[in-house]
Order: structure tokens, then C-alpha cells, then sequence
């Protein structure tokens, strides 16, 4: 059953990094109502804590918290479930995914999440992101630059 489990995850994910779901799944006001629930520093930094909930039910969406850096706007930390289960055998899903600045880049340094299963009590599956390199960036230029003007 934890294989049938994971599967359906790992398919779900695959899901949302195909091209057409991406415009989808985007963190933006197309696909979630956004709202200020506080503020907090982290070991990253100040960050705003919005609460996120999405404006239809997908099991490619969720609703949560967001922790969004007060300088960069990018995003430090997801706590969320699935807006909609991913799969029958799952009850209860929850995600939490860490990011940190790597260079003048936010890059996921961590995933977890644990799932109650019917009949077979909690998966869990984590992922640990490490050692990155930035091995070239070139940098975007002023607003204006990148919007062709100059």
C-alpha cells in the first residue's frame, strides 16, 4: 500500500512540472487569495506570514501559510495541506518546504511531508537539498532593461 502511496505522489508532482500546469500551480492572484497574517524573524530574516488559500480545489494547490522575505518578496517557507487529497488512500496530508539564499538565489534546501493512510497508519517522505554550486549568473538589469527600454 506505501508503494501505491508514493507513487501517486511522486505522479502528482511529475504532474505539476509539465508545462501546461505550470501557469496552474503558479504562487500568484490567478490561483490563490492571499492574506497578512503577521510578521516574524527567522534565522533568514524578517519575514511576512501570509495566509494562502486557493480559488479552486486541486490536489496541485494548497492552502497554508507562506513566510516571504521582507527584503527579496521570495519565498522562505510553505506549511500547507493539498486543497484537494491526492489519492483515496490518503486522509490527511501536510507539507513543509524550507528555502534559503544561495548566492542571490532562493533555492529549496528542504521538503517534508507526512500523510496519514487509510488502513496503514502515517507515511512520511522528506527530501534534503545540499551542496548547491551557482556556476554562472548573469545578472537581469534594471526593471526597465529587462521590459526593453532604455
Amino acid at each position: 500500500m506505501i508503494d501505491r502511496v508514493f507513487q501517486r505522489l511522486l505522479q502528482s508532482e511529475k504532474e505539476a512540472l509539465t508545462e501546461e500546469n505550470q501557469a496552474r500551480v503558479a504562487l500568484n492572484n490567478d490561483n490563490y487569495r492571499f492574506a497578512l497574517a503577521g510578521y516574524e524573524n527567522l534565522p533568514t530574516g524578517p519575514c511576512y506570514i501570509l495566509a494562502v488559500e486557493p480559488l479552486t480545489k486541486s490536489k496541485l494547490l494548497y492552502r497554508g501559510r507562506i513566510w516571504v522575505d521582507a527584503e527579496d518578496f521570495a519565498v522562505v517557507r510553505i506549511e500547507a495541506a493539498p486543497a484537494k487529497s491526492p489519492s483515496f488512500w490518503t486522509k490527511e496530508t501536510r507539507v513543509e518546504q524550507a528555502y534559503a539564499k544561495v548566492g542571490d538565489f532562493w533555492l529549496p534546501i528542504s521538503n517534508r511531508s507526512s500523510s496519514a493512510i487509510r488502513l496503514g497508519g502515517h507515511a512520511y517522505f522528506t527530501i534534503d537539498y545540499q551542496d548547491y554550486q551557482i556556476t554562472a549568473a548573469t545578472p537581469l538589469g534594471t526593471p526597465s532593461d529587462v521590459a526593453g527600454y532604455r
